[in-house]
């Protein structure tokens, strides 16, 4: 144990931590008090301990993965001292000799396991906490379901103490019974599962839909327009299948997103390809938009690519501050109109965009158009 970590433990009224945390504890005149499950429930006892020295024990670095950043929200600066260990995943990567750095790190102890859905391609190497052993064969059979069964999976158990263990099972093999908390699952992902590429504009087939869905090519030069940057949020309305909204929150893992949907299917079907696709942060908002624009944070963008009409663009004007995006598709004759006037009014830029794919005609071939498209796009 470090000196400083030491002499805390000296000076403490309370030490508190998980029970496998406090069995390792030397000899100490604190009291001991077991934190319960689940974690949220412990923060308001310790609140309460305010002016007293207290200590809370922790796995490794609590800011990598760990407690520290929930606990700080609740202190204020000064009331508290973190003193870090190497981190389980710092161990987890000594031990596999995989360079942190170039290593995605992911803590799946209290997250779905479709967080590593954007990572996953042949080649890569990942790690991630996972809850417990049972967690670790969840996390096989969803990369077997994935399509890559075939990736190689080490189970790094209790690291850095006597009963540390590691063991490389295959994803689509047995998975052990015996497998002892903490665990790090470090993953060498192969097999033949879909590659989520980096380009905007993913293929349609990512998403689930009834045909409501922005096409790929479209998608494309709208989220090229719609330019999300770190740390923005975008309102996407009339969300359809979210593939405007994910494929926003696919371009940083900083970016925020509502989406608002009126038909309760297609809310739900957002909320399933958003969990799907690894961005479960898509907050999705059921009803009309004209009545629900006023509950979330303004955005820094804003798509509208259903339900358009001169009242709800007259209350986004309304409502929103100086300087967002706003973006507007439509392929009805009327919603046409609608944004040739508003261009008109407020300025910004009127494209038309037509596209056409070779089908066959006979025996040849021949193009065929798609419905075009009107997009106005204008900054607030």
């Amino acid at each position: 144990m470090p000196p400083a970590s030491r002499r805390a433990l000296e000076k403490a009224e309370i030490v508190t931590g998980a029970a496998r945390h406090l069995d390792l504890l030397p000899e100490v005149a604190a009291k001991a008090r077991p934190w319960p499950v689940p974690f949220a429930d412990g923060i308001d006892a310790l609140l309460q301990l305010r002016g007293r020295d207290v200590v809370m024990l922790a796995s490794g670095d609590p800011f990598w993965f760990g407690a520290g950043s929930v606990l700080a929200r609740h202190l204020k600066r000064g009331e508290w001292r973190a003193l870090p260990a190497p981190s389980s995943l710092s161990l987890a990567a000594a031990a596999l000799g995989w360079p942190l750095e170039q290593t995605p790190c992911f803590g799946l102890h209290a997250a779905p396991f479709s967080r590593l859905r954007p990572a996953l391609h042949p080649g890569a190497r990942l790690l991630a906490t996972v809850r417990d052993g049972a967690a670790v064969a969840r996390l096989a059979h969803w990369l077997e379901a994935q399509g890559f069964g075939e990736s190689g999976l080490y189970v790094l158990e209790a690291l850095g103490g006597p009963r540390q263990r590691i063991r490389l099972i295959p994803a689509d093999g047995p998975i052990p019974t015996n497998i002892a908390h903490p665990v790090i699952v470090g993953i060498e992902v192969a097999g033949q599962g879909a590659v989520v590429p980096l380009a905007s504009g993913r293929p349609d087939t990512l998403f689930d839909h009834d045909g409501q869905i922005t096409k790929r090519p479209i998608r494309a030069m709208t989220l090229s327009t719609l330019a999300p940057c770190p740390g923005e949020h975008l309102w996407d309305i009339g969300g359809g299948s979210g593939s405007i909204a994910i494929e926003w929150l696919l371009a940083h893992p900083s970016t925020t997103a509502c989406a608002f949907e009126i038909n309760p299917a297609r809310a739900a079907r957002i909320e399933e390809n958003a969990h799907s696709l690894g961005v479960d942060r898509l907050e999705v908002l059921e009803g009309d938009a004209l009545t629900r624009i006023g509950d979330p944070d303004l955005p820094d963008a804003v798509f509208i690519g259903g339900g358009i009409s001169g009242a709800l663009l007259a209350e986004l004007w309304d409502m929103l501050p100086e300087g967002v995006r706003v973006v507007a598709n439509a392929v009805t004759l009327e919603g046409e109109s609608l944004l040739t006037e508003w261009q008109g009014m407020k300025g910004g830029e009127l494209m038309r965009i037509e596209l056409a794919t070779a089908q066959p005609l006979g025996r040849k071939r021949g193009w065929k158009a798609s419905y075009p498209v009107v997009q106005w796009s204008v900054v607030t």
